[in-house]
């Protein structure tokens, strides 16, 4: 090269890095064309394969906006709609609805992205100035869902000027991922609830799709056993409605399921799947989401599962998955005694022991209840029962206490053996490791002072 040449590039390099907002890496640019959130060339040309195959959940969906179904989400449906059938009716319904008084971002991004190609100037600045606001006015709101409607917006502003998307990503990726979600996640803490997992995984796509960035890198363990705990975290009996069946998600308390909760759990389900669809764990999700009877058909849920499903990818039957699953590291316990819906079920919830049996959920006091549970393969003691229990187990059963001290130091006494010490898990959950034979007694005592 040329000094001259060399001087040139310096140049361009030199006015590229003076065009970025201070304190903004390039990483955080983004030059794709629209559409850019969730449909990239290859899904979209997957939707519309489908439409031409008429599969079953593009003719469902097809009917519903057809047969002009009031839609709760209209933005997200009919902008959808436009970019696979080429409706451009529903297009503008779309457009409409966002430059009306809705004020929902993560929609309000969608339709900017989506139909891009249907917005005159004037449109696409009014627009772009409510997707700005937006921005602006849920800075301050911590969940997930609104962080994940911000980053949706700032992909779907990026290259409008004046484009200030960059530090918006960067924020969430270096200051909200990195700075609090992860350190949470790598210290035994949770902050990612149950029922936020199609939000997080929306913008997981997003980033992914954008800025070549995959955020469960840095929290790896948490998210190769997240689909086999979301899959455990179901209550096991089915539940009827008029379009399709749903399998509730569990929750705190003792309510009726709330089955918009229930669709965006699926919706999750699928979007985990499409993720990383080689993993194991995506594999055995895949199995548990093929039943047809499942697929949402409702207003609310069926342009979620014609975006996400894809029932051409194999499954591994869900049968293989795990009855019991302890989560040490941040101490969950589910439990099933077999995979059909007449199924007991014991899991933790955000704080709640709950026993799901005969199609009924109760809460537990783990410091009040004394009979232990029998599920199959798990044996599970409340510490209010103890301090000494007997257990008589088959092989392959686990047993566990449940309602010590988080964290606390417990010697643990077992017959014919050395007394060993165990220390309870950050759910006061301590498993005990038995031999399998006709009856065990072991006795825990705390150690260093433990009550």
């Amino acid at each position: 090269m040329t000094q001259s040449g060399g001087m040139r590039v310096l140049s361009l390099l030199i006015l590229a890095a003076a065009a970025l907002p201070a304190g903004t890496s390039g990483e955080f640019q983004i030059a794709a064309g629209h559409p850019r959130i969730l449909l990239g060339k290859a899904r979209l040309r997957l939707l519309k394969r489908e439409r031409e195959r008429r599969s079953p959940r593009w003719q469902q969906f097809e009917a519903l906006m057809a047969g002009k179904a009031r839609m709760p989400e209209p933005g997200f449906a009919n902008a959808l709609y436009w970019r696979v059938a080429d409706d451009r009716e529903a297009g503008r319904r779309a457009v409409t609805w966002a430059l009306g008084p809705g004020g929902d971002l993560r929609q309000l991004a969608l339709v900017f992205d989506w139909c891009q190609d249907l917005l005159d100037e004037a449109q696409s600045r009014a627009l772009a100035a409510r997707l700005r606001a937006g921005i602006q006015r849920s800075a301050a709101e911590p969940g997930l869902p609104a962080v994940s409607a911000r980053v949706l917006a700032a992909v779907a502003l990026a290259g409008h000027p004046p484009d200030d998307s960059a530090p918006v990503l960067e924020r969430v990726a270096r200051g909200w991922w990195e700075g609090r979600i992860v350190p949470a996640l790598n210290g035994g803490r949770d902050p990612l609830p149950l029922a936020a997992y199609y939000a997080l995984f929306e913008m997981l796509h997003v980033v992914r799709d954008n800025l070549s960035l995959d955020l469960r890198e840095s929290s790896a363990a948490y998210f190769k056993e997240l689909p086999v705990r979301h899959l455990l975290s179901y209550y096991p009996a089915t539940y009827p409605a008029g379009e399709n069946d749903y399998r509730i998600p569990a929750a705190r308390g003792t309510g009726q399921p709330d089955l918009e909760r229930a669709a965006l759990a699926r919706a999750a389900d699928l979007a985990i799947v499409a993720y990383d669809v080689n993993s194991p764990g995506s594999q055995v999700l895949q199995g548990w989401l093929m039943h047809d009877h499942f697929a949402l058909r409702g207003a609310f849920g069926a342009p979620y599962e014609f975006l996400w499903a894809n029932p051409y990818l194999p499954g591994l039957s869900y049968y293989h998955a795990p009855l019991v699953l302890h989560d040490d590291a941040y101490g969950r316990l589910f439990v099933r005694s077999t995979w059909d819906e007449s199924a007991a079920w014991l899991g933790t919830v955000e704080g709640e022991v709950q026993l799901f049996r005969n199609g009924r959920v109760a809460v537990l006091d783990p410091q009040s209840a004394s009979a232990p549970l029998a599920l199959t393969e798990a044996l599970v003691f409340f510490a209010r029962g103890g301090p000494r229990f007997k257990a008589q187990l088959v092989a392959g059963e686990h047993v566990f206490v449940l309602g010590l001290k988080p964290g606390a130091h417990y010697q643990v006494e077992v017959d014919d053996e050395e007394v060993r010490e165990e220390v309870a898990d950050r759910g006061g959950i301590l498993p005990v490791d038995l031999p399998p034979k006709a009856e065990t007694g072991f006795r825990l005592r705390g150690a260093h002072g433990t009550p």
